[in-house]
């Protein structure tokens, strides 16, 4: 069964479920990973100061894990 990920997950957490990740965060706009910020921050925190719908971008990275489990 795939990883699932939700809004309140720290933004290293889910590149920790996996780093494919990154190519989605990266391609959405955010492009401090490195920031440490990303320690500390929620995917859905992050979402809203980038301006990014963070319901979306999550379904993105569940597409994404749920295509890499099948």
């Amino acid at each position: 069964m795939a990883a699932v990920v939700n809004a309140d997950m720290k933004i290293i957490d889910l590149l920790r479920v996996d780093e494919g990740i990154a190519d989605i965060l990266m391609d959405a706009g955010m492009h401090c990973l490195g920031c440490i910020m990303a320690h500390g921050e929620t995917i859905g925190e992050a979402a809203q100061v980038h301006g990014i719908d963070a319901n979306a971008l999550v379904d993105s990275i569940n597409s994404y894990l749920k295509s890499k489990g099948e």
